[in-house]
């Protein structure tokens, strides 16, 4: 493919001038399938741009996508590049609080909705400010009094007038969670957007017979790079989920070619075949050379991936064991490592440079450097300009312009990098969620029973809470529903991923003494984290939600 960076618009009027007839986008809806052309993905894109320029906003107003993944996201997407604005994706499950604060701290001047779930919807709309500019899909039965989608598309005409996109505009603002728990929105320009795609297409060639599946949140930088962005970059298709519920059918109905998904999923696809086929018995079967292609053919048809030549992991530390399970399959997983701050381009293994147990080399034109605290510190053109008015934290976190991850690593003899751990107290769970602990650390200790506590959850689906009780204070027949009833009031004021799954709580000391505490009584996570994680999995498993070591 051409090497040379384009806009998403650009490289998606490519295909709209060659393929206008042929299909782009595949939304289920209600267990139909709903396709959309190039053409019409980009008549209805320019339809919108055209109500989005009735309004008279300045140039790079800020225009807000709340929603799950659905073709009307990426059209919307499109849309908002082509009238010289500026999107701000928004998690479609976050709380009421945390959508009010995005939409208003954005300045979002306006917002499209409409894939939600009822209870998702219930505890947002009542937040959404009433000066903004909405719009609702009005295909995934929102019920609501907003501007439909369909008498848009009925009303206005196809703008002649698209944006002259240059590479230094702002594509778009991420808003992704901090140490304090607090969102920061990450300012990425077009070429940190195309830079990132060009590096996906060098290390996985693409093409215009691709298939991508969408399911992964698109308010994500994965997603959006990989997915939205690679599939208009290659001229693919892009077809999408419609319910948790309808997963694996929609999955083997895409046959994707290039499949990413975090480990979490590659988890769940190996429980599955293992729950129908123990180990042994697999281990027998691709000894024989006969049955073995046949038998990996059947495991790669019942996931749906029996046509997949790419599948990428990332946004979580994957098992070697897990890695090498698949690749007795020839489903080689090739593990990745970004961020929301990098647009997701740092490091990948590839077809060719592929080590189990590394997140791979450095892309094309990345400077990687290991400080004396070993943290990992890169430099690329893929690098955010900064967070939205925090100038000071932005000056914080890219210094020299090099961006200072957080994360710690060691880079081995060929090239390949190992994350080892987190310089920050900021942890990241199985589902690739960031969750900043001390909010809810301090939560959970206005309790009288609670002396100490540690939240933890690294590679864990949810958090779980190590506590030690305050002196004085026993295990008493009472205390099981007090902290059954902590846990609930607590977790209907986090979001979905931060919610506290467990209590564990510890019979030890944590104390200066036994290198638990500092000097100034500040927990040490590295040494939590040595102490208990061995443990972990086997309480998260337990069935009860209060535990006593």
């Amino acid at each position: 493919m051409n090497n040379k960076l384009k806009s998403p618009v650009d490289n998606f009027t490519k295909w709209e001038n060659l393929k206008g007839e042929e299909t782009f986008l595949i939304q289920p809806i209600n267990g139909n399938n709903q396709e959309f052309t190039w053409s019409q993905v980009g008549e209805e894109a320019r339809k919108v741009c055209n109500y989005i320029n009735s309004f008279n906003f300045p140039k790079k107003s800020k225009i807000a996508i709340l929603s799950k993944n659905c073709a009307h996201w990426i059209i919307t997407d499109l849309a908002i590049m082509m009238s010289g604005n500026i999107s701000v994706p928004i998690y479609a499950n976050v709380n009421g609080k945390t959508a009010k604060y995005i939409l208003e701290h954005s300045e979002s001047v306006m917002l499209f909705l409409g894939k939600l779930e009822e209870d998702d919807w219930e505890q947002i709309k009542n937040y959404i400010p009433k000066n903004i500019e909405k719009v609702d899909y009005g295909f995934y039965n929102l019920d609501s009094k907003f501007t439909k989608w369909d008498s848009i598309i009925s009303k206005y005409k196809p703008t002649d007038k698209v944006f002259n996109i240059k590479l230094n505009d702002i594509i778009t603002i991420i808003y992704t969670s901090g140490t304090t728990g607090i969102p920061k929105g990450v300012v990425l320009n077009y070429k940190a957007a195309a830079t990132a795609t060009k590096n996906l297409d060098l290390l996985f060639p693409l093409n215009e017979n691709d298939r991508f599946i969408s399911y992964l949140p698109l308010s994500h930088i994965a997603e959006r790079a990989l997915v939205e962005h690679g599939g208009i970059l290659s001229g693919g298709k892009i077809f999408f989920v419609e319910s948790l519920e309808t997963f694996l059918e929609n999955l083997k109905y895409c046959k994707p070619t290039i499949f990413f998904g975090v480990p979490r999923i590659y988890t769940k696809f190996m429980t599955k075949i293992s729950s129908i086929f123990p180990q042994r018995a697999i281990n027998f079967i691709m000894k024989i050379p006969i049955l073995n292609n046949l038998f990996s053919l059947i495991i790669r048809k019942a996931l749906g991936l029996n046509k997949s030549r790419i599948c990428i992991t990332g946004a979580a530390s994957i098992p070697k064991s897990t890695l090498k399970w698949f690749d007795i399959f020839k489903l080689k997983i090739y593990e990745a490592y970004g961020m929301s701050e990098n647009s997701a381009c740092s490091h990948g293994n590839y077809p060719g440079n592929i080590k189990f147990g590394t997140v791979g080399k450095a892309m094309p034109d990345t400077d990687v450097k290991i400080t004396e605290q070993g943290e990992i510190i890169m430099k690329n053109d893929c690098i955010m300009q900064g967070y939205f008015k925090e100038s000071n934290l932005t000056k914080k976190t890219i210094r020299n312009g090099y961006l200072h991850t957080g994360d710690k690593g060691k880079i081995d003899k060929d090239g390949y990098l190992k994350i080892t751990g987190r310089i920050k107290d900021i942890f990241k769970t199985a589902k690739g969620k960031y969750v900043a602990p001390n909010p809810i650390e301090m939560k959970l200790s206005k309790s009288t029973f609670i002396e100490q506590v540690c939240v933890v959850g690294e590679n864990l689906t949810q958090p779980i809470a190590l506590v030690i009780l305050s002196e004085g204070k026993k295990i008493a027949s009472d205390m099981k529903n007090s902290f059954e009833n902590l846990i609930t009031s607590i977790n209907d004021q986090l979001e979905n991923h931060e919610r506290i799954k467990k209590i564990v709580i510890l019979k030890d000391v944590w104390s200066i003494e036994n290198n638990i505490l500092t000097p100034t009584l500040k927990i040490k996570r590295n040494v939590i984290e040595y102490k208990y994680k061995k443990f972990y999995m086997e309480w998260f498993n337990t069935e009860s939600q209060i535990i006593y070591q």
